[in-house]
């Protein structure tokens, strides 16, 4: 492989990472779309009692309606395919276990919001299992990964998915408790933040390629300098 070829090779990798990492810094706006969802049901919403997956049910009655259930669903399944696609634009960094473990977690949305909760309960619990599984287990590994390169973002990832992790085992073994809506928001929603948190430090760097065409430019100007003052 030549220099130019590899050099070129550098610069669309460092682009195709660029947009995996703002796949990653958008999702947090999921939030959002709970809280516009979350504002046109009636019938009473408690984000603190309620499972997310009662804004995406499709049956309306008297006692509870979500007439926005498309706008959830759909962004089940949008924001999946971000989780789906950063990752794999972001696999170098990520490395190829945390990569497979949000792809997985991605698609585990995506089926989500095909399978309303009203609809078939049992699909639905099928689908969004895995999403509670692999994404603390990712946060965990990615930390471990960063450790000796990024140890406060390390930290910061470790600490979040210990967090989520335990968040998401109390939500399933609680079951239908007067607190399942906040275990489940704390299972999934520092997630978010922390997965969006590692794509900034990606943006910030400089790529690859950039660096090592700056090493001959910076090392030149040393050598022109080290001329100049010995004449």
């Amino acid at each position: 492989m030549t220099t130019a070829t590899a050099r070129h090779d550098g610069v669309r990798t460092g682009r195709l990472a660029r947009w995996g990492a703002f796949a990653l810094l958008v999702r947090p706006a999921y939030m959002a779309t709970e809280l516009v969802v979350a504002a046109a049901t009636t019938g009473g919403y408690s984000f603190v009692s309620d499972s997310v997956s009662r804004l995406g049910e499709v049956g309306c009655s008297a006692a509870y309606c979500s007439p926005r259930h498309e706008l959830m669903n759909g962004s089940f399944m949008a924001f999946g395919v971000l989780l789906t696609s950063g990752a794999v634009l972001l696999a170098r960094p990520l490395g190829p276990w945390v990569t497979g473990l949000l792809v997985v977690s991605g698609l585990s949305s995506v089926a989500t919001g095909l399978a309303p909760l009203d609809q078939d309960t049992t699909l639905h619990a099928i689908a969004a299992t895995p999403l509670f599984v692999a994404q603390p287990v990712a946060l965990v590994v990615l930390g471990a990964r960063l450790r000796a390169e990024q140890p406060r973002l390390a930290r910061a990832l470790l600490l979040t998915g210990a967090v989520t992790g335990a968040a998401a085992t109390a939500f399933v073994v609680a079951g239908d408790s007067p607190a399942s809506g906040a275990l489940e928001r704390l299972a999934l929603w520092p997630v978010l933040i922390a997965l969006a948190g590692f794509a900034w430090t990606r943006l910030r760097r400089p790529s690859q390629a950039g660096r090592a065409r700056a090493g001959p430019v910076r090392a030149g100007r040393v050598r022109a300098g080290r001329v100049r003052a010995a004449r």
